[in-house]
């Protein structure tokens, strides 16, 4: 069992409002789509992340300490990811068609955009939006299905191994989730719902696509190789090492904050999972956590924090995300689930070592499905 007690475990019963009901007690000027403000944020981030670009070619400089580039690349690697998650962010509105209400010219910044930062956008749209449409199903969400105990097999829970095997353990895990977990997903659906045929987000064959997704699916696998083949070619002028400090280091920091944001909001020990029988969208789309990640919620533009809001509203724009969430927490009141863990950034260390030790599977039967550690 977990270490959680029940009672601090998310309401399950069928909520005693509708969508319509929340969406009636939140301004209408929430839900409008504003191209130019859309873009000033597109804009703002490609600043911040030339200027940072600009900053780091004196990072190098034979003038400044022996020691200053070991501090300095760091530091720029973190920011240079954090912002160009915030661009990251701001594509995935495009998918959702809330970046602007011409929703082709927001297909085209989200192309350009995702393609960018290495991510098919056409096939990565229809499958997360297959996601939204089937949350906390146990069998039909396409990410993050939790493994079944039969699925799990044996294995020791943490607090039964040696303290030192448990800490390396969980930190191996850990790591591997937040570095290898975005391609995992990506090139083999990892953690999403299960098919009986290969599936993932480059073929136009793969089951998550139908066959009218045919030519986005192609168009997009075009416009991601010509992005590969730039960075190729920019590792043949400028040098292998100029493409892994100011580009590929950066862009593994925007795959960490991807997997650890979606992660953390929708992997927690308080949060169930439902059956067929039991599943219902809106009770799927309530059963997921905001998170606070201090000053980077404003980097990420909301995608943290307001996550409930967007899961009920996906056409909602990041802008007025957070007028929304204050709406909408306080009109579910007990189905909104609020972590016990401490603000910023060390409440999302606390959560995610609370998850890897105690949300390792649910059982094989039930309709309302928790995760268990033992």
């Amino acid at each position: 069992m977990s270490k959680e007690k029940a009672c601090d475990r998310m309401t399950t019963t069928p909520p005693p409002f509708t969508i319509g009901d929340i969406k009636r007690a939140i301004p209408e000027h929430c839900f409008e789509r504003n191209t130019l403000k859309s873009l000033s944020y597109v804009f703002k981030d490609c600043v911040v992340i030339g200027l940072l670009y600009y900053l780091s070619t004196f990072i190098d400089n034979p003038n400044l300490p022996s020691w200053a580039p070991l501090i300095l690349w760091p530091m720029y690697w973190f920011f240079q990811g954090a912002y160009m998650t915030g661009l990251w962010v701001i594509a995935h509105e495009c998918g959702h068609r809330a970046f602007s209400p011409n929703e082709e010219f927001g297909d085209l910044v989200g192309m350009i955009l995702h393609s960018c930062l290495l991510v098919p956008y056409h096939p990565w749209r229809i499958s997360h939006a297959k996601h939204h449409a089937r949350t906390n199903h146990m069998t039909e969400d396409e990410v993050f299905v939790p493994a079944t105990r039969s699925e799990m097999g044996k294995f020791t829970p943490y607090d039964e191994m040696p303290g030192v095997v448990a800490f390396v353990t969980r930190m191996f895990y850990i790591a591997r989730m937040l570095l290898f977990g975005w391609p995992a997903h990506l090139f083999s659906h990892a953690t999403g719902r299960k098919y009986d045929r290969y599936c993932n987000h480059f073929f136009p064959s793969s089951p998550l696509f139908a066959p009218k997704d045919r030519f986005n699916v192609i168009l997009s696998d075009a416009v991601l190789l010509s992005v590969v083949g730039t960075l190729i070619y920019a590792g043949q002028v400028m040098g292998t090492m100029w493409v892994l400090k100011e580009y590929f280091v950066p862009y593994l920091w925007v795959n960490l904050w991807l997997v650890l944001i979606t992660h953390l909001q929708h992997t927690d020990v308080n949060v169930p999972h439902f059956s067929a029988n039991e599943w219902t969208w809106l009770r799927g789309a309530l059963c997921t956590v905001d998170r606070d990640y201090g000053f980077l919620n404003t980097v990420h533009h909301h995608i943290a924090d307001t996550h409930v809001a967007h899961h009920l509203f996906h056409r909602l724009p990041h802008y007025h995300a957070q007028e929304a969430t204050k709406v909408v927490r306080k009109l579910i009141g007990n189905y909104y689930h609020v972590p016990k863990v401490s603000p910023g950034l060390k409440g999302i260390l606390e959560a995610l070592w609370s998850s890897q030790t105690y949300c390792r599977f649910v059982e094989n039967e039930g309709d309302i499905l928790w995760y268990k550690d033992r």
